[in-house]
């Protein structure tokens, strides 16, 4: 592709990615968002609106650390694909009996192997290319069980997938 502002060519972005051992279950405290991917364009960007207006990441005085996580999980068809419907809860990593305040749910990201692909830093317009690329991968085993982005204080973005054990790429 031809970007005719730059007078270079364009490329397509590179996602690097490790596979790598969650040794220990994530949970996340935060709001969520029902939604499908057929209407995804239209509801996650409010969605993340509404974590910002309504300072999220704020109200949770017990969390491990100012990174955001997006997780998406509570698949319909958990374990075969993302198709149907799925919950968004965009929140930050608490203690796994923290407190859930009110109008927030809690969610698990099991220990697991996993995928995980790294985003340029602070490139929050590459993120939606990145997961078009990872759904596309083939050779990964994905899980369909909690999968999510992380928004880490130093502005490093990456994206985490789940991957059954007996099927991971080398």
């Amino acid at each position: 592709m031809f970007n005719p502002m730059s007078n270079r060519p364009m490329t397509t972005p590179q996602f690097p990615q490790h596979v790598a051992t969650l040794p220990n279950a994530i949970t996340v405290v935060g709001i969520e968002l029902r939604t499908s991917n057929s209407v995804a364009a239209q509801t996650i960007p409010p969605h993340w609106q509404r974590f910002t207006q309504e300072a999220v990441l704020a109200s949770l005085p017990v969390k491990r650390n100012d990174d955001v996580l997006a997780v998406y999980t509570h698949f319909e068809h958990a374990g075969r694909n993302n198709t149907g419907l799925y919950s968004l809860v965009i929140g930050a990593a608490v203690a796994a009996d923290a407190p859930v305040p009110a109008g927030m749910v809690r969610v698990v990201v099991p220990a697991s192997q996993r995928a995980v692909f790294g985003v340029e830093t602070g490139r929050f317009d590459l993120v939606g290319a990145a997961w078009q690329t990872i759904w596309q991968r083939s050779d990964l085993a994905k899980t369909f069980i909690a999968e999510y982005e992380q928004y880490h204080a130093n502005g490093n973005i990456t994206i985490s997938i789940g991957l059954f054990p007996a099927t991971m790429p080398a």
